[in-house]
C-alpha cells in the first residue's frame, strides 16, 4: 500500500525548526492580553451550522462559498468553525457569563477552516489570534481594542502598517444606507455577478465586499455610509477617533470598509501590509453590538479583533523582521560504559528539574559519535563521563566555545548548583 506522504491542499505543516516562530508570536500575544486583563478561552473547532448562518450571515460568501459543512452519524450539520467570534459568543452565552462582572475579556489563538483557492496568505486551514470584549458600548473600549491590536503588531517589529477605520452605523440607520445603496447598485444591476444580483435585495452592503474585478470599480462610486450614520452613531465614531488620538495611534479613515461579516455594527478597522502582496489585511476586528441579541440572549454589546498568525509571519519575513533563536542546549553529559552512562542520565534529570535543557545519549552511539552530536545540538557545554571520572567524583566541564575545562564535584546536589553557576557566569560575559 502507498504511503500518504502529502498534507491535503490548502493545508502546512509547522515544523520543530520553524515552531519557534510560531512560540515568539503567540507568547506577545499571550503577554498582550495579559495586560489588558483578557483570559483565554477554548472553544471547540466544531459547532452547529446554523450558529454561522446566524451569527456571520447567511449572505456572506464564508457561509455560502466556503465553510466545511458536513452531517454526523445522527443526522446533525456541523461546520468546522471558520472564524473565532461566533464559538466565543456561544460559549458566553451557553455558560451565563454575562453574570460574570463587566466587561468580559477572553482572548483565543485558533485554529480555522475555509474553502477557499490556496494563496499566499490565504489557506484553508489557517490560525489566528483574538480578543473578544463583553459588556460595554463605550467608544473608550473601541479604542482600547485598537490600540491593543497596535501594540501587538508593534512589538512583533512591524513597521508600515497602516490602520484604517470606518462606523458601519446600527440597524436604524443602516436601513436608510441599505436603500441608498439599493437604488445605486440598481443601476448596474445587468453588470454585477450572480452573487451579487442575489445580494442587492437581501443584504446591499455585501456588494462593496465583493472581489470580483468590475463589482469592485462599480462599487468605488457607491454612497459613504458616514453620510447616513445617526447622531448617535457618529458620537461615537467622533469618540473613538478622540481616544485614538490621545492614545497617539495614526489611522485613516476609509468609509469603504465593511468587513465581510454581518454580525459588525459601528466600528470596524483593519491593519493592512504592502508587503505581502493582494491578502494584505493582517489584523481586522470592530464592534458586534448585535450578536448575542442574534444568537439568542438579552442584548450585549460586545467588540473584538482577530491577526492572522501566517499573515503576521509572511510580513515579519518580507521586512526582514528577526526573531530571536530558541534557547540551545546548556550541557551536553556524554558517556563510556553503563555506569557513566546511568549517572549521565541522573544528572540530566536533575539539570532538567533545575530549568536546565541537558542532554545525554539515547541512542547508544559512541563518545566521537556524542560530541558530534553536542556540537549539531549547539551545547553550550559538555562533560564526558567514564570510569575514572566516576571512581574520583570530579568530572571536567568544558565550554564549547572557548575550550576552557572546570573541574566539577560530580555528586548531583553539588553538581547542578556549580553548572549553574558556571551558567550564568557565561551568560553574563556575554
Amino acid at each position: 500500500m502507498a504511503l500518504i506522504t502529502k498534507k491535503p491542499r490548502g493545508t502546512e505543516d509547522v515544523l520543530p525548526r520553524d515552531s519557534y516562530r510560531w512560540q515568539f508570536v503567540e507568547d506577545i500575544f499571550r503577554d498582550e492580553a495579559r495586560t489588558y486583563g483578557y483570559k483565554e478561552m477554548r472553544t471547540p473547532v466544531f459547532e452547529h451550522t446554523n450558529l454561522f448562518e446566524r451569527g456571520v450571515g447567511d449572505t456572506t460568501d464564508v457561509v455560502q462559498k466556503e465553510m466545511y459543512t458536513f452531517l454526523t452519524k445522527g443526522g446533525d450539520s456541523i461546520t468546522l468553525r471558520p472564524e473565532g467570534t461566533a464559538g466565543a459568543a456561544r460559549a458566553f452565552l451557553e455558560h451565563g457569563l454575562h453574570n460574570d462582572p463587566l466587561p468580559v475579556k477572553v482572548y483565543y489563538l485558533t485554529s480555522c477552516y475555509r474553502y477557499e483557492k490556496p494563496q499566499a496568505g490565504r489557506l484553508r486551514e489557517f490560525h489566528q489570534f483574538g480578543m473578544e470584549c463583553y459588556g460595554t458600548k463605550h467608544p473608550a473600549a473601541d479604542a482600547e481594542m485598537i490600540t491593543a491590536a497596535a501594540t501587538v503588531i508593534e512589538r512583533l517589529g512591524l513597521k508600515n502598517i497602516r490602520l484604517e477605520i470606518n462606523s458601519i452605523g446600527c440597524p436604524a440607520c443602516r436601513a436608510e444606507y441599505h436603500k441608498a445603496l439599493t437604488e445605486y447598485f440598481s443601476q448596474y444591476k445587468d453588470e454585477l455577478c450572480e452573487d451579487c444580483k442575489g445580494r442587492l435585495d437581501r443584504n446591499p452592503m455585501r456588494l462593496l465586499d465583493c472581489k470580483v474585478p468590475r463589482d469592485h470599480e462599480i462599487a468605488q462610486g457607491a454612497p459613504s455610509v458616514l453620510e447616513y450614520l445617526c447622531d448617535e452613531c457618529r458620537e461615537h465614531f467622533d469618540s473613538v477617533k478622540e481616544h485614538l488620538d490621545a492614545a497617539g495611534i495614526e489611522y485613516i479613515v476609509n468609509p469603504t470598509i465593511v468587513r465581510g461579516l454581518d454580525y459588525y455594527t459601528k466600528t470596524v478597522f483593519e491593519f493592512i501590509s504592502g508587503d505581502i502582496g493582494a491578502q494584505a489585511t493582517i489584523c481586522a476586528g470592530g464592534r458586534y453590538d448585535g450578536l448575542i441579541e442574534d444568537l439568542g440572549g438579552n442584548p450585549m454589546p460586545a467588540l473584538g479583533f482577530a491577526a492572522g498568525i501566517e499573515r503576521l509571519l509572511m510580513t515579519m519575513d518580507a521586512q526582514g523582521v528577526e526573531i530571536p533563536s530558541p534557547s540551545p542546549c546548556d550541557i551536553y553529559v556524554a558517556s563510556m560504559g553503563d555506569n557513566a552512562h546511568k549517572k549521565a542520565g541522573e544528572l540530566c534529570l536533575a539539570l532538567r528539574k533545575a530549568g536546565m535543557y541537558a542532554e545525554f545519549d539515547v541512542v547508544g552511539r559512541g563518545l566521537k559519535a556524542q560530541m558530534k552530536y553536542a556540537n549539531k545540538l549547539g551545547a553550550r557545554f559538555s562533560i564526558v563521563l567514564g570510569d575514572d571520572e566516576l571512581a574520583g567524583g570530579i568530572g571536567k566541564l568544558k565550554a564549547m566555545d572557548s575550550g576552557e575545562q572546570t573541574d566539577i564535584p560530580l555528586d548531583t546536589e553539588s553538581f547542578v548548583r556549580e553548572f549553574i553557576a558556571e551558567k550564568l557566569k557565561a551568560d553574563f560575559a556575554e
